[in-house]
């Protein structure tokens, strides 16, 4: 393809380009003006924290801006994000950072309606402003009438002097309190069973982290390892944690006071499925519960290899099971059996894991529900509480496909697929609620 030969159809392809970039961005503004404009009837009036009785429901105001701007509706705050099609966290924040430039940040919000200023720009600067105190807030918002001109450095400049400013105990306050954001994380666990490390640690103590494992990483490669320096650090870290692991720990007990020699190990838990293809050697997978993710069998035999593993073997559930129990509280092995065949929260868009979810009785048990994986559903707490105390609802076509609607009518249909809206987008009538 000869690049340089067509100018007039290449400038034609930029124009096109920049006329849709023009009218993305009227859309959003639009978008903007109807989240103000529903904000703007569904403010919850009181301190933080406070809750009113809407429409017969204990309903909690919730503060998503920062301060001075309205709390809005909790339960409609949810059926305005699964409307936009947005995660139940992604769409409050997003909601929160248009709330934040319509109350807070007026410049702001009259340059991105007058088209001077990128939505995208102005919901960064909405995420640097959220946590300043109001008149903070209103100093960077007079400094930016053209924020379109100034640069993310200049930026966090400003919000900085606006700090300084207008909240010196703050300033203060964070640099005592900075010590407790120190952390240790992993990450999730990639195709080929490695995990990526974070942390924020004192200086003095990742200097002498540093040092352990430098020296070790040298020992590795006079031993004989070939290994990059890279890949020898990266051991050197396993094999402290490994001597950690195989240390005797002296423990009292707390009752008799006996003491007892104990060495923690390694535990692993796995959730082996095992099917005629694995035992044949075709299909050499496992997955691995806590890492939620697929590993290979080759994987599995170099973590067993390890000295004082433990290793609990789970068998395969049957997700079609039925075994009701006559109690209300839902036994271990259903919660189990749900998790596994559910994966995460069933409402519209959520992803919370299931492992991590309340099990709702999609028949109330008091309504002669029963106690049974067919009757019972994963749901976070924050959606269990909408399901219980609103108007949302829920229906089970089939097993693990669920239809939500929500209080003004809006149907979401959510399966191993993800979520599907099934209201006709096109329509802007009011649509019915459901029937009380």
């Amino acid at each position: 393809m000869d690049l340089g030969t067509r100018p007039r159809t290449t400038a034609a392809l930029l124009s096109r380009v920049g006329d849709r970039i023009r009218s993305r961005n009227a859309l959003i503004i639009e978008e903007w003006e109807d989240i103000t404009a529903w904000a703007s009837g569904h403010i919850v009036t009181g301190p933080v924290g406070a809750a009113t009785i809407t429409e017969g429901y204990l309903d909690t105001g919730v503060p998503i801006a920062g301060a001075g701007a309205p709390l809005v509706s909790e339960f409609a705050l949810m059926e305005l994000v699964a409307v936009l099609g947005r995660s139940p966290d992604g769409g409050k924040a997003y909601v929160g950072r248009v709330i934040e430039c319509a109350w807070r940040l007026p410049n702001v919000y009259d340059a991105v309606a007058a088209g001077r200023l990128a939505p995208w720009r102005a919901e960064r600067i909405a995420d640097l402003t959220h946590g300043l105190c109001a008149e903070a807030a209103g100093f960077v918002d007079r400094q930016l009438w053209n924020a379109s001109g100034v640069g993310w450095a200049q930026l966090e400049r400003l919000v900085a002097e606006a700090v300084l400013r207008f909240d010196p105990e703050r300033v203060e306050a964070d640099r005592q309190k900075a010590s407790d954001h120190r952390h240790f994380d992993l990450g999730e666990v990639d195709e080929h069973g490695l995990v990526r490390l974070d942390g924020l640690l004192d200086a003095a103590d990742g200097h002498d982290l540093d040092q352990a494992i430098a020296r070790r990483a040298v020992v590795l490669g006079r031993l004989g390892d070939d290994s990059t320096l890279d890949v020898r650090r990266s051991k050197a870290a396993a094999e402290l944690a490994r001597h950690d692991l195989a240390l005797d720990l002296l423990l009292p007990d707390p009752d008799t006071g006996e003491v007892m020699a104990t060495v923690p190990g390694r535990k692993v838990v796995l959730n082996v499925h095992v099917t005629n293809t694995t035992l044949t050697g075709q299909n050499p997978v496992g997955r691995w519960d806590e890492g939620r993710c697929p590993i290979t069998t080759a994987q599995i035999q170099e973590w067993l290899r390890a000295r004082h593993t433990t290793v609990i073997v789970r068998p395969v559930i049957d997700l079609t099971d039925h075994v009701p129990v006559t109690a209300y509280e839902i036994p271990d092995r259903h919660k189990t059996q749900v998790a596994l065949r559910d994966h995460t929260c069933r409402f519209p868009h959520c992803t919370r894991p299931a492992t991590r979810c309340d099990i709702d009785h999609t028949k109330p048990h008091g309504q002669g529900g029963p106690t049974c994986p067919c009757n019972e559903v994963p749901l976070c707490r924050r959606h269990h509480r909408a399901k219980t105390h609103s108007r949302w609802r829920y229906e089970t076509p089939m097993p693990a496909t669920y239809v939500w609607t929500s209080p003004n009518g809006f149907r979401f249909r959510v399966d191993h697929r993800g979520t599907h809206p099934l209201h006709d987008t096109s329509d802007t009538s009011d649509p019915s609620p459901p029937d009380q």
